[in-house]
């Protein structure tokens, strides 16, 4: 059923399958020693054309503790891409050394590209500003853990809505469960895309924009998601100076939030959550962390055709 597959978008999932991959997830959390060898003899192709530490390790520790083998570069540099091959050309040449290929790049699209050339699964690990659905899947399982189930959430996400592919495929996932409710907290030069707007608008979807931070958190706000402004997406340093600092949440705001409000943010982190809330029980950035790698893991198999051993 999922052999073969790709993952570049939420949407190359039915709200059936990701739910599979989160069940398979639980699963693996509660007893990881069960899966220590399911890939063995398997080998994942890691390709980070852009920097990245959460994405990576993630996908590497991942595929490790399943029993598999990982190989890869970080740097484009020191791969044939400095020489002028092709996406096309990697592609097909490292599915001849690869079982599951991962990705990261700048340019949007290449993911998809890279899919259409190789001989195994691809994942999309974060394609420009683009999409970012192992990190959609990582906030899925975390608000799962969190809030039990994936509905009547009112959703609040906060900061770079312009650039952040993280926050795009999670707005656009999130759609399709029952009843989810969205408040879209930026400033006016970072507000969220019309195509994303666009793409929830027929489903029904309820949203508010706003560039107030403290009113969201009085509005009865069930999560939180933060998000850094993205140094790398602007032209103008001048313009990323000036709108950087914009939103910070500190424990003074906090106050204002429902007890059970989660804060998220898929890291890194610059000055938009001051280091005061990380003490604070309802923020769970550093426990999303952890469950990235878990979903990923579930991912690997799914995509490689591995049935859970439970």
């Amino acid at each position: 059923m999922y052999s073969g597959k790709h993952l570049i978008q939420p949407s190359d999932f039915t709200i059936e399958e990701i739910n599979d991959i989160l069940s398979l997830a639980k699963h693996i959390i509660q007893n990881p020693k069960a899966y220590a060898d399911v890939c063995k003899g398997m080998v994942l192709a890691s390709l980070f054309y852009e920097p990245s530490t959460r994405t990576k390790f993630s996908f590497d520790t991942a595929m490790l503790r399943l029993g598999g083998q990982v190989i890869g570069f970080s740097d484009p540099t020191t791969s044939s891409t400095a020489k002028g091959e092709t996406v096309a050309d990697s592609a097909k040449t490292v599915s001849k050394y690869a079982d599951i290929i991962v990705v990261r790049h700048p340019k949007e699209g290449t993911a998809k590209l890279m899919s259409k050339f190789a001989d195994c699964p691809v994942i999309n690990a974060g394609d420009g500003g683009h999409q970012h659905p192992t990190q959609t899947l990582t906030d899925l399982l975390t608000i799962v853990n969190y809030k039990k189930e994936i509905k009547n959430l009112k959703v609040g996400v906060c900061g770079d809505l312009k650039f952040g592919r993280t926050i795009h495929s999670l707005v656009t996932c999130l759609s399709r469960f029952e009843n989810i409710e969205f408040v879209f907290i930026s400033p006016e030069e970072l507000k969220m895309p019309g195509y994303v707007k666009e793409e929830i608008e027929p489903l029904g979807i309820k949203y508010t924009e706003t560039d107030n931070l403290e009113q969201a958190m009085k509005d009865g706000l069930d999560i939180l998601y933060m998000s850094r402004v993205q140094r790398e997406r602007f032209i103008s340093e001048e313009e990323y100076l000036r709108l950087k600092d914009f939103f910070i949440l500190t424990k003074e705001k906090m106050a204002l939030a429902k007890k059970d409000m989660i804060v998220m943010h898929p890291l890194p982190r610059v000055n938009e959550i001051a280091t005061e809330v990380d003490s604070d029980p309802r923020a769970v950035y550093f426990e999303q962390v952890r469950f990235g790698m878990y979903v990923r893991m579930a991912l690997i198999m799914t995509l490689l055709g591995i049935k859970d051993v439970q």
